[in-house]
């Protein structure tokens, strides 16, 4: 029986960064919040504490800290006509689970995206003409620009205190950092994370190319550190164990380190973990959200939550799962291009290369989730895409993130997969190899959406959300012209043994990892047919229901999403403190 309980001011959907940054901000002006959160807290489990923190079977290989894919995964197909599919192993992308949301075991890496990301559309349009965008890529300005987000990325950055080096200072290019990254006010809360070996070795050869190499701006804390809320981390040990992992020297900047212990202490703050959450109770009349439905996964009770407000702030598919079910906005129609909701599915075009180099000590055991050396010169639009065919590019970067002992096995091509040599092989380049990668950039394609599979259903009954994705022309020929780059930079690097460069190709496999970096489905804009919600994050449809997280962006840059997400969590904190005393479309 549905327990129905008392009206609260605030209802969030998802315990995860956004949550926790949007909360910050209503609670400091005294406004009524609860955040539901379908897992647990880890900050006293094993995942936190030595040695069981060091266990990569646990935590990377058997992902336990991931979403758990027997209770609710997701179905593929790569076209409309194909038939979708359960994904029974979720490896491509790792939604995660539990307080602190993916932002736990999160690399670190925290981009401000180039200037032109949020009026790309026009950007292109006015660069290379109208013609130069394909029909079939629907790109859309996001109803934004960088200026107006600027003082919020600069909060974020203080807050999660930032490790890295500026490149551009009020535009003024400094030494060292990404002259093309997008203006701002000064440095990095923090200085940058120490360069690998390897890094050293791309870096000579980047520069000696005419490049611009630089350190990956990281949440992974370089220094002592102590934020304006005076929340602290500690100083990162580079013990290599960052992605997929939470840090026990609470070193890596987290929700569930800097901001859920303060939030715990504020008076109208409240957490409810272990809260799965069902539908969005939704008044077609008066086309406003009324609350949520969820189940307690400790005793199976479901519950209404009635609310003023609720903000759906879950991981990209979950967002889109509940305006689905419940029916809040139009689904998108691929065969008409009409409909919003599922629309603009993108995720990231990856590509890498191995090399190895016998008189180099690389030693990768040393190193963070962000011990990257970078080149942007061929990410988006920072270069010219006149006669290439395509549009987009990514970020060129020589990364060395750990060398754990089961997964980071790097061996030259025509290694025995086993036996004799294969041992002498690890033995042999353990120390003495690493890779360059392509993150790259993934735009939207009429024939990439979701939408609700009508055959499977997860372990309450409910349909699970259909992937109908695949790598489309445009993002395969970006993929061919990037690879050529970072082969052509890696046979420049003086190795003994380059492995082939592989571009991406269909078809799309969830068996392998690219990034976590998956957007769209709930996009934002100026036209609410091509847009679920507004500028400010307010959903077309329903005055008091608001969307954030990667969900909103219309397309997925060569970046990772989470400081222009993060930036908009903010910027949404301060637009809900206004809209609770004043309830309207803002």
């Amino acid at each position: 029986m549905l327990k129905k309980l008392d009206k609260r001011t605030v209802v969030i959907v998802g315990g995860g960064l956004t949550a926790a940054l949007i909360s910050r901000r209503l609670t400091e002006q005294g406004v009524d919040v609860v955040v539901l959160e379908r897992g647990g807290d880890h900050t006293n489990g094993a995942e936190a504490k030595l040695p069981s923190q060091r266990d990569e079977l646990r935590w990377d290989v058997r992902q336990g800290l991931v979403q758990k894919c027997d209770v609710q995964t997701y179905t593929l197909r790569h076209s409309r006509n194909d038939v979708s599919l359960p994904v029974r192993w979720m490896e491509a992308f790792l939604p995660g689970e539990g307080m602190g949301g993916a932002a736990n075991h999160w690399n670190g890496h925290t981009w401000r995206w180039a200037e032109y990301d949020p009026t790309l559309r026009t950007h292109y349009a006015n660069r290379y003409g109208k013609n130069a965008i394909p029909a079939n890529m629907p790109l859309q300005d996001w109803g934004v620009t960088y200026k107006e987000m600027e003082p919020h990325h600069e909060l974020f950055e203080k807050l999660f205190g930032l490790s890295g080096k500026a490149g551009n200072i009020e535009g003024k290019i400094q030494p060292g950092g990404n002259p093309f990254e997008a203006p701002r006010r000064g440095e990095y809360p923090q200085k940058p994370l120490e360069i690998t070996e390897a890094g050293l070795i791309f870096k000579q050869t980047t520069e000696s190319l005419g490049y611009h190499p630089f350190p990956t701006p990281a949440a992974n804390s370089s220094g002592v550190y102590t934020n304006p809320d005076g929340q602290k981390l500690g100083q990162c040990q580079y013990c290599g164990h960052c992605e997929r992992f939470i840090c026990e020297a609470q070193a890596k900047a987290s929700p569930e380190v800097l901001l859920y212990p303060m939030l715990k202490q504020r008076k109208g703050f409240e957490l409810r973990l272990f809260s799965h959450v069902l539908g969005v109770n939704y008044d077609r009349k008066t086309r406003r959200v009324t609350g949520v439905r969820y189940v307690n996964l400790h005793n199976g009770q479901e519950y209404e939550q009635p609310a003023d407000v609720v903000v759906l702030a879950a991981f990209t598919m979950t967002n889109n799962k509940l305006l689905l079910l419940d029916r809040i906005g139009t689904p998108y129609n691929p065969a008409t291009g009409k409909g919003v909701v599922g629309r603009n599915f993108c995720y990231q075009t990856t590509s890498g290369v191995n090399l190895f180099m016998k008189d180099r000590w690389i030693n990768p055991f040393l190193a963070t989730g962000s011990t990257g050396t970078v080149i942007d010169d061929f990410n988006n639009d920072n270069f010219d895409h006149t006669g290439l065919g395509f549009l987009g590019g990514g970020a060129i970067s020589c990364n060395v993130f750990g060398g754990r002992p089961i997964t980071s096995r790097r061996v030259p091509p025509g290694t025995p997969r086993w036996g004799t040599q294969w041992k002498k092989a690890n033995a042999d380049w353990y120390a003495h190899s690493f890779s360059l990668s392509v993150q790259g950039s993934c735009y939207p394609h009429t024939e990439n959406f979701l939408d609700l599979d009508p055959v499977y259903k997860d372990a309450y009954g409910q349909p699970l959300v259909r992937m109908t994705f695949d790598w489309r022309d445009n993002e395969m020929k970006m993929s061919v012209y990037l690879t050529k780059k970072i082969e052509a930079i890696a046979k420049s690097m003086g190795a003994d043994i380059v492995s082939p460069a592989t571009p991406r190709k269909s078809p799309f496999d969830t068996r392998v990892y690219q990034t976590t970096h998956i957007t769209g489905g709930t996009p934002m804009g100026i036209d609410p047919a091509t847009s679920v919600v507004t500028p400010r994050l307010q959903h077309w449809d329903a005055q008091n229901l608001f969307i954030v997280g990667a969900s909103v962006f219309q397309h997925n840059s060569g970046y990772n999403p989470t400081g222009p997400l993060a930036a908009l969590a903010l910027r949404l904190g301060d637009d809900l403190v206004q809209y609770v005393q004043h309830p309207r479309m803002l």
